[in-house]
C-alpha cells in the first residue's frame, strides 16, 4: 500500500489509498463521511440493503489504525447517516468503536447528517478541529485560508481506461484546501466537475483517485476540466 505525500500549510501529509489522511508530525489520522448505519436507516424506510455497511467500514478503519498507529483520529462529520444512527449500532460494533476511542484520542466533527453527539460512544464532539495551521471541518468555507481539510461532497472522478471509463472516489487538492473522499461502505459520490466542488477549486488542482494499492494523480484545470496524463 503506497501513500502519496502532499504539502499543505507548510506540513507534509500522507494520502492513504483507502481514503484516509495521515499527518506524521502530529500522529493524526483523518477520515470523512463514514455514514455508519446507512443500511439500517434505509431499511426503516422500506429500502432494504444488506446490513453490513457499518461492519465493513469499521473493519477498514481498524486496518488504518493498525497501519498508522495514530495518537489522534479525526472523523470529519457525517460519521453516522442520521441523528439516531449511533443508537442503532449493533452491540459488537459499538464495543469496537469504544475500544478505538479508548486507544486513541478520538474527535468527532459535527456533520449535517449527525449534528448531535453520538450516544454511548467515547471521544470529543466538536464543530471543527484546529491543530497548528490546519482546520478540520465537515463542509468547506469558501473564505477559508490555506490549511482547510474537509469532506461532505464525497468527491469522485471518472477517467478513461482500456475497458471503458473508471469512476472512483478521490481526494481533491489545490495547495490550499484538501477535500477528502467519503470513507463509508454505502456512500455515493459527486463528480469533481460538479459546480458544488468546482467553485471550491477555482484555480484548478489535482485529483488523487483511489486505487487498490496506490493513488492515481491527475490534474484538474480551471473549471474542473480533468486532464489525464
Amino acid at each position: 500500500m503506497t501513500a502519496a505525500p502532499i504539502h499543505l500549510a507548510g506540513e507534509r501529509l500522507m494520502l492513504d489509498p483507502m481514503g484516509a489522511l495521515f499527518w506524521p508530525e502530529r500522529h493524526l489520522l483523518a477520515v470523512s463521511d463514514l455514514h455508519l448505519e446507512k443500511g439500517s436507516s434505509f431499511a426503516r424506510r422500506g429500502m432494504l440493503l444488506p446490513p453490513w455497511d457499518t461492519h465493513a467500514s469499521i473493519d477498514r478503519l481498524t486496518l488504518l489504525l493498525r497501519r498508522w498507529s495514530p495518537a489522534t483520529v479525526v472523523a470529519l462529520g457525517d460519521s453516522f447517516h442520521d441523528a439516531d444512527g449511533s443508537g442503532r449500532l449493533p452491540v459488537t460494533e459499538q464495543q469496537r468503536l469504544n475500544a478505538m476511542t479508548q486507544a486513541h484520542r478520538f474527535i468527532w466533527v459535527q456533520g449535517n447528517h449527525d449534528p448531535s453527539p453520538p450516544d454511548g460512544l467515547g471521544g470529543e464532539w466538536v464543530e471543527s478541529h484546529v491543530e497548528a495551521a490546519m482546520v478540520f471541518r465537515h463542509e468547506a468555507v469558501s473564505t477559508a485560508g490555506p490549511g482547510e481539510i474537509v469532506g461532505h461532497h464525497h468527491p469522485k472522478a471518472t477517467i478513461p481506461a482500456r475497458t471503458g471509463n473508471v469512476s472512483r472516489p478521490c481526494f481533491v487538492f489545490d495547495g490550499r484546501r484538501l477535500m477528502m473522499p467519503a470513507f463509508g461502505a454505502y456512500t455515493g459520490g459527486l463528480d469533481v466537475r460538479d459546480p458544488a466542488i468546482n467553485r471550491l477549486f477555482p484555480r484548478g488542482g489535482r485529483v488523487f483517485l483511489l486505487g487498490k494499492d496506490r493513488l492515481f494523480s491527475f490534474e484538474i484545470g480551471r473549471g474542473a476540466a480533468l486532464r489525464v496524463g
